[in-house]
């Protein structure tokens, strides 16, 4: 029984998704399946609900690798055939998986999306990007303002390098209509907890830190090894970033069964 949790906002994006699940999930299963987008109304609740009665419960947000949408004041997409969303089973980001073929990354690719590993370079700043508030209540248990500064009293310990901060752009904050790469420039190192900022970082040749449930923490390192730094391979950065193309969907994909097909593969 297929549970899609709606969001009250009639511009909200899953008034679009939630359709295309509902087509395209095989609903072959007598117990309850629950379908969430992002954190907001009820749903976080709804989702320790799910995860106290065990019931099989799936994330859907924007994806990973994909043409950006508009947000504000409203979300809006602007090419269907280029948005991505990305579906995760019992969490907020995608962990586990087989690889997957090239095809998908090659798709990608063709569309002008940046999908590529150029390396590693050096830098001089750390460069810290918190998860939204709501993100980190959830994942860490604690304020987003108590996890910057319980991390920056960590990387003290670890390394003097300077330490700059960027939050999510938000309207009217001071990073809204600036462009993370302008500050991935000279950077040494990224560090986050659920961010996709860290997805930025590494096609940007920056390494990253991250929370243990990540897309990113296959390919991160330790914060006490931030002086070190983890740069991985090119060869498993590429097979990461099949993994990743892998996991990620459009809305005629969701629609017409190619999600569910892949994602129950996997």
């Amino acid at each position: 029984m297929i549970i899609t949790h709606n969001i009250e906002w009639n511009k909200c994006l899953s008034h679009k998704i939630w359709p295309a699940i509902k087509k395209g999930w095989q609903d072959t299963q007598m117990r309850p399946v629950h379908f969430f987008w992002g954190l907001a109304g009820k749903n976080i609740p709804y989702i320790k609900g799910c995860i106290e009665r065990n019931e099989e419960w799936w994330y859907v947000d924007n994806g990973y690798l994909t043409q950006q949408i508009t947000r504000y004041p409203e979300p809006k997409i602007h090419d269907y055939d280029k948005t991505y969303f990305r579906i995760v089973k019992g969490g907020l980001h995608t962990k586990n998986g087989k690889t997957g073929s090239v095809e998908r990354l090659g798709i990608l690719e063709q569309q002008g999306i940046d999908v590529k590993f150029k390396g590693w370079s050096d830098g001089e700043h750390i460069l810290l990007c918190p998860s939204s508030p709501t993100v980190t209540q959830f994942i860490n248990d604690i304020s987003q303002d108590e996890w910057v500064e319980s991390v920056k009293s960590e990387l003290r310990q670890h390394t003097d390098r300077p330490i700059k901060f960027r939050n999510k752009p938000r309207p009217n904050n001071e990073w809204w209509g600036t462009d993370i790469k302008d500050e991935l420039k000279d950077c040494y190192a990224l560090v986050t907890n659920m961010s996709l900022a860290a997805v930025d970082a590494v096609l940007n040749k920056v390494p990253v830190v991250t929370h243990s449930n990540n897309v990113c923490h296959k390919v991160s390192g330790p914060l006490a090894g931030i002086n070190e730094r983890t740069m991985p391979a090119r060869e498993d950065m590429n097979v990461w970033l099949r993994s990743v193309a892998n996991n990620q969907f459009t809305i005629q994909e969701i629609e017409d069964g190619t999600a569910y097909r892949l994602l129950n593969d996997n």
